[in-house]
């Protein structure tokens, strides 16, 4: 199973709507006509977020489906522990130099 790594790094920015939120309740307040510009900003918002969160790798996975692969990676990390721990023990990389 190989690791999906995100296409491009989601920054927190990225994600708040307050700024614009703040934006249009100070149009609303000044009774100004920019209010439908700064409405039209946070649909654009919202509708690049959605576009975000529906290109997230695993997000069609069910969360069932997403609990039998963390049991599997942590099956496969332990096994692999195992190994490891085992082939320390032989000694065989205590080899001296000369």
């Amino acid at each position: 199973m190989a690791a999906v790594e995100p296409k491009a790094s989601i920054r927190q920015e990225d994600c708040s709507f307050l700024p614009i939120v703040h934006d249009i309740i100070k149009c609303m307040d000044k009774d100004s006509q920019d209010v439908h510009q700064e409405l039209n900003k946070l649909k654009t918002k919202l509708q690049d977020t959605r576009d975000m969160i529906s290109a997230m790798p695993g997000i069609d996975v069910s969360p069932e489906q997403q609990q039998l692969q963390l049991q599997n990676l942590r099956d496969q990390v332990r096994t692999k522990n195992e190994l490891l721990q085992k082939y320390k023990s032989l000694c065989m990389f205590d080899i001296p130099k000369t």
